[in-house]
């Protein structure tokens, strides 16, 4: 027992090390390399169910819009109880204070399994009137029921691979959630066609398939979600990570479970509010070509959000970084660390942006080459896609505020994209502009989001400037009563 205490004890010391000496650069590349593999994955399964989908007709890929913002939501509750506990947790590691760590992960982990089987529960029973009040027409029900149904139940197993997902990369240990992300991905994509299609027409041979339709795709994005929590899980039940999750740790505090859940208001803002403002989207779209304008938005979201997918990776990687190394009172890392993480955000960017702008109408018609959809795909996808660089900035700021606990600031600059900005957006631009309105909308949003970035981030480097000088300050004291020390012996 005691050997096994010895060698945890010197793996979160080697651990600790790593995250405060390191290069700040080659640190968040080595934690963001397998984050943004495994953010992309996900994207790619999520891409590829929209392909999929979109060659049964026009309706399923709009159900699959209409099913977005739940997926959303679910997103929202495992996303707050990951990145809050995840954030706490590398303070804590950060601080040598290994206990407290496994008591949050716990907590997170048994809080997200409940918050997923009540989504079930009430998802199941309700699901027609959500489908409805997501902007489903009469025509779009039934399909997106089917899609739904299998959603409703993944919910559990996704909102807890976000908590041990966040968690892993807390410590820095972003290779091994890698793994299972790109394992379920991986999954979705081959399972995807086999579930959907009753023939897959390959170069050597036919491939026979199940035939399910819609609810393929569901089913199969299901089965991939509960093996990335499987793989996830494991890492835990073999003692790989420096968190221990037992039911044992969950703190009989609820004040704990309130710190996670307060620390998380921010991606619950962000996500929560993607959910509200998909929902608004679905209803305003479906005022200009009802299954044409829905599909095309759904179509844009996915490409869209699979390219931002490698800002927020990036992203991640540097929130342990920061987080670390603000427990641990390396202030001026924290500054390199963000200064790093915008400019490498903003080249990467860069990369993707020409070519989708110049290459808009090819990218959307290998989706659903439908002249409607292609119309209204192609100059909601510019808009968007045009913008995608300044990304950096709203995520890179965003991040810096909740990996250092200024919970109040995050959480503004997160309600800002999807919520604050885009809801009045989508509310006032279409009326005015018709169908260019809903097209233009997450670019204004986007564009105000990054402007109000900039005041939050000079009122936080300023504040760590002050906290540098009392550290100095402190330190300073300390070697002056030290020297009086030495000159009175």
């Amino acid at each position: 027992m005691q050997e096994t205490l010895t060698a945890k004890s010197t793996t979160a010391e080697v651990q600790y090390n790593k995250m405060i000496n390191t290069s700040v650069g080659k640190l968040i590349c080595k934690l963001a390399i397998p984050t943004v593999i495994s953010m992309l994955i996900t994207s790619v399964y999520n891409l590829a169910d929209t392909f999929f989908v979109s060659q049964i007709s026009k309706e399923a890929s709009a159900a699959v819009g209409i099913v977005l913002p739940i997926m959303s939501l679910i997103q929202a509750f495992g996303f707050t109880l990951g990145m809050g506990s995840g954030s706490l947790i590398s303070i804590r590691l950060g601080q040598k204070k290994n206990k407290e760590a496994s008591i949050i992960s716990s907590t997170a982990f048994f809080a997200a399994i409940f918050t997923g089987l009540l989504i079930t529960l009430f998802g199941n029973i309700f699901s027609s009137s959500i489908m409805r009040a997501c902007g489903a027409t009469e025509e779009l029900i039934k399909p997106a029921n089917l899609y739904g149904t299998f959603i409703f139940w993944g919910a559990p197993f996704m909102c807890a691979s976000f908590v041990l997902n966040n968690d892993l990369r807390s410590e820095g240990k972003a290779f091994f959630s890698m793994i299972a992300l790109t394992s379920g991905g991986l999954l979705n994509i081959i399972l995807d066609p086999i579930f959907i299609f009753d023939k897959i027409d390959l170069k050597f041979f036919t491939l026979h398939g199940i035939n399910l339709g819609i609810t393929g795709a569901a089913l199969a994005t299901f089965i991939s979600q509960i093996v990335s929590f499987s793989i996830l899980f494991s890492f835990y039940l073999r003692k790989k990570s420096v968190c221990v999750i037992s039911v044992k740790n969950i703190s009989k505090n609820i004040t704990d479970l309130g710190r996670i859940v307060s620390t998380g208001i921010p991606s619950f803002a962000r996500q929560g509010l993607g959910s509200i403002s998909a929902i608004l989207l679905n209803n305003a779209a479906k005022t200009y070509g009802d299954v044409d304008a829905i599909a095309a938005m759904t179509i844009v979201t996915k490409i869209v959000m699979f390219v931002a997918a490698i800002m927020i990776g990036i992203g991640q990687g540097f929130s342990p970084v920061s987080g670390y190394n603000y427990g641990a009172k390396r202030y001026d890392r924290v500054k390199k660390a963000y200064v790093f993480l915008v400019l490498c955000g903003m080249s990467v960017m860069l990369l993707f942006t020409i070519p989708g702008f110049i290459f808009a109408k090819q990218i959307i018609s290998v989706f659903r080459d439908d002249p409607g959809v292609i119309s209204v795909g192609i100059v909601a996808l510019r808009w968007q896609i045009a913008f995608l660089p300044f990304h950096a900035l709203i995520v890179g700021t965003n991040m810096l505020m909740q990996s250092t606990k200024n919970v109040k600031q995050a959480t503004y600059l997160s309600m800002n994209r999807q919520g604050i900005y885009f809801i009045p957006c989508i509310l006032l631009l279409p009326p005015a502009l018709g169908i260019l309105g809903v097209e233009i909308s997450q670019f204004v949003a986007d564009f105000l989001s990054a402007l109000t970035a900039i005041p939050f981030l000079i009122w936080f480097l300023k504040k760590l400037d002050i906290m540098e000088r009392e550290e100095k300050k402190q330190a300073d004291d300390e070697e002056r009563i030290k020297e009086k020390g030495k000159e009175i012996k």
